[in-house]
């Protein structure tokens, strides 16, 4: 009887789970201890506010409520993207910039049926670039000046840029949103 309930101990599947959870346990808990002050959201930062001051809108061709929307639209996306809270002054990190390039340019020439007709573009591109200054009190090391960020996004020639502007904004803030973001807290 001995021999048959050493043998089910032996062969017992269940027996090596709690050793190897505490295993790899352990081995996460050295990882991630190794990799120094991190979040979930990305950011890499001991701050607990950020201050972003009004972009402002120095180009050409830009919209007047340009710098306005990208300022409220940024503010919202360090909201939702940390744990920062938004500041209108005294932040530990601190972020300022101006709207910089709005520009509206052909792509894709297609030629024309005949000769008597010009070539157009099939598609049209807006391109909008911004320039950024960055303080970290935290780490002063991790600041920078007037870098530059910009995207674009294109859409068909046979639209209007007015019933095209809302939806092509969004989509080049959101790139340069990510792009400013991992520059500044991710420090990529």
């Amino acid at each position: 009887m001995d021999l048959k309930n050493n043998s089910k101990q032996l062969i017992n599947p269940n027996r090596g789970i709690g050793w190897a959870a505490s295993l790899f346990f352990l081995l996460s808990i050295t990882f991630f201890q190794g990799c120094g002050i991190y979040s979930l959201s990305g950011a890499a930062t001991t701050a607990k506010t950020i201050q972003v001051d009004q972009f402002y809108n120095n180009t050409d061709l830009g919209p007047a409520n340009l710098g306005q929307n990208f300022t409220n639209r940024l503010k919202d996306y360090y909201q939702q993207n940390s744990s920062l809270k938004v500041v209108s002054e005294s932040g530990e990190l601190q972020i300022e910039g101006t709207l910089v390039q709005y520009d509206v340019a052909p792509l894709a020439p297609v030629a024309g049926a005949s000769a008597a007709q010009p070539s157009q573009a099939a598609l049209t591109r807006l391109t909008i670039g911004i320039k950024v200054n960055y303080v970290d009190t935290k780490e002063p090391k991790n600041s920078f000046k007037d870098r530059s960020f910009s995207f674009y996004a294109d859409f068909p020639n046979d639209r209007n840029l007015i019933t095209e502007q809302e939806g092509l904004e969004k989509k080049i803030f959101d790139q340069i949103f990510i792009d400013l973001f991992n520059a500044t807290l991710a420090n990529w």
